[in-house]
């Protein structure tokens, strides 16, 4: 199934159906299936702006808000659902979860039979060895002109450096001819 595939229309989720154009779901189970789909459409949006899951669980245990970043779900023909390693990673190239795959994980959340999720314990702080020199921190109070003299800098490089190529290219050409010399001296000794 592709973002494509799927809309809701007021409180009625509606999915493409194949040839047979496009399907209303219900449920009666007390689960609103709009609700889910919305859910997911800004996790989608977070994703697409921020691709790490862990980002996401971050956010996610803060209880802040994704929907400013349903907009940024956009309508296309990537998977509307892709699997997560155990380690919570998506794959690089979006692949589909099976069908079966995603009956599964509805059926066990329907059931209560789905998998308690544990969080990573967090990472604690590499300790410095004795006789390691601790970082100091510095505040530093940056000039209003910072980015300007680093946008100015780059530019001053690149009109610089533009004729680097011609340099070393007449090198090269300097080189092989050298090359060809050494050679023809090398082949004159022989012959004597």
């Amino acid at each position: 199934m592709r973002r494509s595939d799927i809309t809701a229309e007021r409180d009625t989720l509606v999915l493409r159906a194949g040839e047979e154009g496009w399907v209303r779901v219900t449920t009666e189970s007390g689960v609103d299936p709009t609700a889910v789909y919305w859910n997911w459409v800004e996790v989608l949006g977070f994703l697409d702006r921020y691709p790490s899951t862990q980002l996401l669980a971050g956010r996610l245990d803060k209880g802040a808000e994704l929907a400013a970043f349903a907009a940024n779900a956009r309508r296309d023909e990537r998977p509307l659902l892709t699997p997560i390693d155990r380690w919570g990673h998506t794959p690089f190239a979006p692949t589909p979860l099976t069908g079966h795959s995603v009956a599964g994980l509805v059926r066990a959340h329907l059931t209560g039979q789905a998998p308690v999720h544990k969080r990573p314990p967090a990472r604690t702080p590499t300790l410095l060895h004795e006789n390691a020199v601790a970082p100091v921190a510095v505040d530093v109070d940056l000039d209003q002109d910072y980015y300007d003299r680093g946008i100015v800098a780059r530019r001053n490089a690149h009109t610089r450096l533009e004729t680097v190529t011609d340099i070393l290219d007449g090198i090269d050409d300097e080189a092989d001819k050298l090359l060809a010399d050494l050679l023809a001296i090398l082949d004159r000794t022989e012959i004597d």
